[in-house]
């Protein structure tokens, strides 16, 4: 397949989302991995939201308050857990495959970036602390557009940072409703579908799907 840029989405394709209350799971019992799924959906539920009534927050303060429904519903009331997991998102987990799969994207000359709903701040630092920095061309943030995937402003503001052409990207996520954004304006789309998901009902949909990033240097090289 021809390439010309590979644009990775963050949270949930590079970084373990979960990794967050995976570190305070002692403090939450059983229910550590029910609260951390509720988290993320109310952190997502609540950027599609404001979106949706053009009341824009960055994605600090939308994970902030997901993070307090969570803490709330599950009656966690401890303020110094929740500020610690809070900002165990500016040093979130890379998953295992996500170096080498850089490396070995970047020195097949292919030029990488990220695109993602995290505030400038917040991508800065986990870029930082998983030791990526130095494989990507740029890291793109929502707030340059200032509304939240799966706007088409989000992934035209990749497509204009890199100068191509949205065809001549692909974009690469773990979340099927961001590929499905990501087809919609025009990217090929690779899914990496770690936990066999199954795809979502919407229009549009990945050109093509895999389990892991580890994938990615050999698809993007191989003839199409």
């Amino acid at each position: 397949m021809d390439h010309l840029a590979c644009v990775f989405d963050a949270y949930g394709t590079l970084f373990d989302v979960h990794s967050a209350v995976g570190r305070h799971a002692a403090a939450l019992g059983a229910s550590a991995d029910a609260f951390s799924r509720l988290w993320r959906a109310k952190q997502l539920e609540y950027s599609w939201l404001r979106s949706l009534m053009l009341a824009h927050a960055d994605f600090w303060e939308v994970t902030r308050d997901a993070l307090e429904f969570a803490a709330e519903a599950f009656g966690l009331s401890d303020e110094a857990i929740k500020r610690s997991m809070l900002e165990s998102y500016l040093t979130l987990d890379a998953y295992d495959d996500v170096p080498a799969t850089l490396a070995a994207l970047q020195q097949r000359g292919i030029r990488c970036a990220i695109l993602s709903n995290g505030s400038p701040e917040m991508l800065e630092a986990a870029v930082r602390s998983a030791a990526l920095s130095g494989l990507f061309e740029c890291v793109l943030s929502v707030e340059d557009a200032g509304i939240y995937k799966p706007a088409p402003a989000v992934y035209r503001l990749a497509a204009e940072r890199l100068g191509l052409e949205a065809e001549d990207v692909w974009f690469v996520s773990s979340n099927a409703w961001d590929a499905a954004g990501a087809a919609r304006f025009g990217f090929r789309v690779v899914w990496i579908n770690r936990f066999k998901h199954q795809p979502e009902r919407l229009p549009f949909g990945p050109h093509v799907e895999v389990q892991s990033l580890a994938d990615l240097p050999e698809l993007l090289t191989s003839p199409a």
